[in-house]
């Protein structure tokens, strides 16, 4: 581990509303648009519900967490230190790769103003 708190995997282009979506939204837009494969799809549907098992949904612990106007931009973080929830990832890499969907890995000790943390993440609204 370097000298970062958090890590965020995500688009490398910004959206039509200028943010870069996150891993799981990606993953989550190629099946909401049918184009996984039903391998692909198996991977999506147990591992999210896995993730959904794992750690808390901010919304359900502050509805205003993802608010845009509250909150605009407003993003999720894995802390560094949280590397059991990182170990699924590559999966979700990889069917971004095999679609052509490009990515990166941003680390960060300072990503923004923490509207909300708990053990295994946070959630920023970016500088």
């Amino acid at each position: 581990m370097g000298d970062f708190r958090y890590v965020r995997y995500q688009a490398t282009e910004s959206n039509a509303r200028g943010h870069f979506t996150g891993v799981f939204g990606l993953a989550n837009g190629l099946r909401r648009r049918g184009e996984l494969t039903d391998e692909q799809e198996a991977f999506v549907s147990t591992n999210n519900a896995w993730y959904d098992a794992a750690y808390t949904d901010p919304s359900t612990v502050d509805a205003t967490v993802y608010d845009r106007e509250v909150n605009p931009g407003a993003r999720a973080w894995f802390k560094a230190e949280a590397t059991h929830l990182m170990e699924r990832l590559p999966g979700y890499l990889e069917i971004l790769d095999a679609h052509g969907v490009k990515w990166q890995r941003v680390e960060s000790d300072d990503p923004g103003r923490v509207v909300y943390e708990d053990a295994d993440q946070v959630v920023v609204v970016p500088h």
